[in-house]
């Protein structure tokens, strides 16, 4: 069996990636101009030379798909990217808003109930709808947050 490759010539320019964030991965399989990727993501002690003793080293495996932009075969190493101001929107998102939300609703809810631990409740099962709402639009998010890879 032959290995699978890819050739794509895609204009950087044109998906707005001029500023980006990259990640090393390793292409898995090819399927027409997308590469499925495998990142493997350290925390940041997983360089310390006492990480053997140490219970906060750890890793985590994590696999996209993402438009080639270079030839590359099974079993390169490529760079992953997508634009960083889509990372600060994904920040946005996840993030800053539920917690905006939360102190929003412990400022407000105290108004009308006076038991702390109601209000705290509230607030708090009040994310899971935000959450829910944010997977209702899912496929519309996976669209706008395109990765690509290139061989490095």
């Amino acid at each position: 069996m032959q290995p699978q490759t890819a050739d794509c010539n895609v204009d950087i320019a044109k998906l707005g990636l001029k500023e980006e964030i990259t990640h090393e991965a390793l292409v898995r399989s090819i399927h027409g101009n997308v590469a499925h990727v495998e990142i493997v993501q350290q925390a940041a002690c997983a360089a310390c030379k006492a990480k053997s003793m140490c219970t906060a080293s750890e890793s985590v495996v994590k696999e996209l798909d993402a438009l080639i932009l270079s030839p590359m075969e099974v079993g390169d190493r490529v760079e992953v990217a997508v634009s960083k101001k889509l990372g600060w929107k994904a920040v946005l998102l996840a993030f800053v808003l539920p917690f905006c939300l939360l102190l929003g609703l412990v400022a407000l809810l105290p108004k009308w109930i006076t038991n702390e631990a109601i209000v705290g409740t509230l607030a708090i099962v009040s994310l899971a709808p935000y959450y829910l709402l944010l997977s209702l639009f899912k496929g519309r998010l996976e669209r706008e947050y395109r990765f690509t890879a290139r061989k490095k």
